[in-house]
């Protein structure tokens, strides 16, 4: 099986392996004072002051979590009292559940936020939590989360970011980029699976926590914390992917699968260096999917939690594709991936493509 579903979850990381494996052999809780206890401590803090020197956050300003699911979870909780909340289009379900009625903010065909629509949101009405993911997990669209906190800011805003599929493929800083909160996760940058953070600003309000317990994290978030797991994910943020490699692979893809009818959807946006959203007029996901996991390859069709259900994605649908929302595989790169793994892909949607397209394609959306 060659594996080309990063963006559900990359796979692990040596060090951070090696480093999990280190702390599974700590015993020790790091709310007890022995000695032992004290050195499980340690492994956390120091974990704690990794992850907040790699992504621009004071170490006291970082709440561990399970993952990034709470992470958005405990963000929309803690920062929405009082305030209407806004979300974009094509914000994961993480957000999307956490806050069901909220005001969507509209994207244009290649998924980018409307600032302009944005600017007249927040200035009609009270103040507002606006959510707005830094790179869709689906398309790659990167989003201009700068701009949004300055428009934010000037409205009297408060700004989260789910940065999940961002961290460690571009750029991500919680100061650089002026936000109130950030959303990590760490098995999506090869770290283990259970843990993930939620980071805030100085300025941000002190936040009210969603499971109390015994006064972990500050009293933000209860509950013993799975030290091994956030061991292995400091020591997988540490590392940076080659960018400029995968997003050469990337254009391999995309060219191949061009030159097979298909569309690459959010193509002209600024996007990620290892995503490929591509849709194949007249071929449903989920046959495409099945296909070539029968061939060997690891795709999906929309995120990892919806992707065992049949029907459209919403972040397609939000971008105006019509029928192609059902359509498209998600091809997402991870760190490890070889030349000649892509190669055998690109060999391998073309036959697919061949014997699944139709004779005659449908008008195109």
């Amino acid at each position: 099986m060659i594996y080309l579903d990063a963006n559900a979850s990359e796979p692990l990381r040596p060090e951070a392996r090696a480093r999990v494996l280190d702390a599974l052999d700590r015993v020790g809780n790091p709310a007890s004072v022995h000695r032992a206890g004290r050195a499980v401590r340690n492994l956390l803090e120091t974990a704690r002051e990794t992850i907040a020197e790699r992504f621009g956050a004071a170490p006291a300003d970082v709440i561990f979590t399970s993952g990034g699911t709470e992470a958005d979870a405990l963000a929309v909780h803690a920062l929405c009292a009082g305030r209407r909340v806004i979300v974009g289009a094509t914000e994961h379900d993480a957000i999307r559940s956490a806050a069901p009625d909220a005001m969507v903010l509209p994207v244009d065909r290649d998924g980018v936020a409307d600032l302009t629509v944005l600017r007249t949101m927040l200035a009609d009405g009270p103040p507002a939590l606006v959510c707005l993911m830094l790179a869709n997990n689906e398309t790659g669209t990167i989003q201009p989360v700068g701009q949004t906190a300055e428009l934010c800011r000037a409205a009297g805003a408060l700004l989260h970011v789910d940065a999940i599929q961002a961290a460690g493929r571009m750029a991500v800083s919680l100061a650089a980029m002026g936000a109130h909160s950030i959303a990590l996760s760490s098995h999506k940058l090869g770290g283990p699976t259970g843990a993930g953070a939620l980071l805030l600003a100085p300025d941000a309000p002190a936040p009210t926590p969603l499971m109390r317990g015994g006064g972990q994290e500050r009293g933000r978030r209860g509950g013993t914390p799975s030290v091994p797991a956030i061991a292995g994910f400091a020591a997988a943020c540490c590392r940076e992917r080659q960018i400029g490699q995968l997003a050469t692979l990337r254009e391999r893809i995309e060219s191949a699968a061009l030159a097979e009818g298909a569309r690459v959807c959010g193509g002209r946006a600024p996007r990620l260096p290892n995503t490929s959203c591509l849709a194949l007029p007249g071929v449903r996901a989920d046959a495409q999917v099945i296909a070539l996991d029968l061939a060997g390859f690891a795709v999906s069709a929309g995120a990892a939690c919806s992707s065992g259900k049949i029907g459209a994605s919403h972040v397609l649908e939000a971008m105006g594709l019509g029928a192609l929302a059902g359509q498209a595989i998600r091809v997402s790169l991870p760190w490890n991936v070889t030349e000649d793994e892509v190669e055998s892909f690109v060999a391998a949607y073309a036959e697919m493509a061949a014997r699944l397209r139709p004779t005659v394609a449908p008008a195109a959306a």
